[in-house]
């Protein structure tokens, strides 16, 4: 899909009313740093678009990156990291399925597992808590660059395990360093939301 413009169009905080758009969304959850800041710029093929913090648990909002007009990204908070207070985390949980429960446009949800390590207990409470919310994500495998290519289907096995995934859900591998795996999100997203061929997303 060529890419034609980008725009941060929304930024909701705790208290932030949520938008009531009128294009197709897809939604990015992932703990602190499994790399989504890294993913959404790869999909938007811009560098620092979306910010990328050196500090894990800063992203407090969801913001909603308005692709060519056609579809929206959105990026939930970053879950798990320690140094937040129990009362934060809770805050945030709350702004996340206040977005899940209410938005009429959110047409997927894809849940970011770093590839590396076995899921951890709040990866495992978060796919199920999307599950429970009527959702079947998608996982994106992170960091794929950080194993080596013959480990790659032994660590997508462990992570299928360990979530007890849903039969039929798909496990993409992606690097953010090699883009491998960026078409293949894309077209996941252009399928569920519907997108027409002439928004072909996919800079090819």
């Amino acid at each position: 899909m060529v890419i034609k413009n980008i725009n941060l169009e929304t930024v909701c905080g705790i208290t932030s009313v949520l938008p009531e758009n009128d294009k197709p969304e897809v939604a990015f959850a992932g703990k602190s740093n499994v790399g989504k800041s890294s993913l959404i710029n790869a999909l938007m093929n811009r560098k620092s678009y979306a910010r990328i913090s050196a500090t894990p648990g800063k992203t407090q909002t969801i913001n909603f990156y308005s692709i060519n007009d056609a579809v929206y990204l959105v990026d939930l908070p970053g879950y798990g990291y320690a140094k937040v207070s129990e009362k934060e985390k809770e805050q945030w949980g709350k702004l996340i399925e206040r977005y899940l429960h209410g938005s009429s446009q959110l047409k997927a949800v894809f849940l970011l597992i770093d590839i590396r390590h076995e899921p951890s207990g709040n990866d495992k409470m978060m796919y199920r808590w999307i599950v429970d919310q009527g959702f079947e994500p998608v996982i994106i495998a992170t960091k794929l660059d950080k194993i080596k290519r013959s480990q790659v289907q032994k660590h997508v096995k462990m992570i299928r395990g360990s979530l007890a995934l849903l039969p039929g859900t798909k496990v993409i591998p992606f690097s953010s360093s090699t883009k491998q795996g960026r078409d293949e999100i894309w077209t996941v997203i252009e399928e569920t939301a519907e997108l027409l061929p002439e928004e072909d997303f996919t800079e090819r």
